[in-house]
């Protein structure tokens, strides 16, 4: 299974669901790439790390790819790593 229908599934069975991200600005495309060892989602996103875009994109990235309603960062907003909440 992809990344992206391991976090659908879980979101269906738990909402909201809370994952931490770590955020890659500045790439070619906007993708999960890895869930590193501590359970933590490595994402790249192709805006860069400025005026809050990279934020921005990624928070639409994950609700276009979950069809989630919300996504909203609770905490982490100017590090790069994240904690999300998912709503659908």
């Amino acid at each position: 299974m992809d990344y992206i229908g391991q976090l659908k599934h879980q979101l269906a069975k738990k909402f909201p669901l809370y994952i931490r991200v770590k955020v890659v600005p500045k790439s070619p495309k906007n993708e999960i790439v890895e869930v590193m060892a501590d359970d933590t989602y490595k994402i790249r996103v192709a805006a860069p790390a400025t005026d809050g875009k990279a934020n921005a994109e990624l928070l639409r990235f994950l609700k276009k790819s979950l069809g989630a309603t919300e996504a909203i960062i609770v905490s982490g907003k100017t590090d790069r790593t994240k904690l999300i909440k998912i709503s659908r």
